[in-house]
């Protein structure tokens, strides 16, 4: 189990680690759009429809990192009513109906990217682009969360367990920031 969990962890990494380089790419695509049309009156076309695409794939891609680095924005109420296994228990149940959500997600983005695939739509801007390349990464980043929410579930087990040792396990804390 400790495996499983440490290989979903390190996916999600990698994921994180692969939207700050997008972020890059489409912060870079931005300054060659306002560095062209300074410098040489002209445009690049597509550095408005490609800054969007890059934009929702650094957003999928780092969700499974942003949860398990506990970055999402939570209601935290009850938890800090909450103690011990009761408080495990609690978030056990909230990440299951968010392991179930996620699987859900990625079932309709998938089929709304082979729908793509089958009918071959094409972008409606001057690119043309085939929008199955940039919808590809909808069931992508619904696998990598889904996986996320699984080994935060696994987490929550070895806790309950008594089991931690060689897991990584974040806890939220009272301050903002963390």
């Amino acid at each position: 189990m400790k495996k499983i969990i440490n290989t979903i962890d390190a996916i999600s990494g990698i994921g994180g680690w692969t939207s700050g380089i997008l972020m890059t790419g489409a912060l870079v695509l931005a300054l060659a759009e306002i560095a062209i049309r300074t410098f040489f009156s002209g445009t690049l076309y597509i550095a408005d429809e490609y800054s969007g695409y890059l934009m929702a794939l650094v957003t999928l891609i780092g969700l499974a990192y942003t949860l398990r680095e506990r970055g999402h924005i939570r209601m935290m109420f009850l938890v800090h009513i909450l103690k011990g296994r009761t408080k495990t228990i609690y978030n056990m149940i909230c990440l299951a109906i968010g392991f179930l959500f996620c699987i859900a997600f990625t079932w309709f983005t998938g089929e709304f990217f082979w729908d793509s695939v089958v009918n071959e739509t094409q972008s409606m801007q001057l690119s043309e682009t085939y929008l199955a390349l940039p919808q590809a990464f909808l069931p992508l980043g619904g696998i990598l969360l889904t996986l996320q929410f699984l080994s935060e579930l696994l987490k929550g087990v070895a806790v309950l367990r008594n089991d931690t040792e060689g897991l990584h396990i974040y806890e939220e804390v009272d301050e903002l920031g963390r």
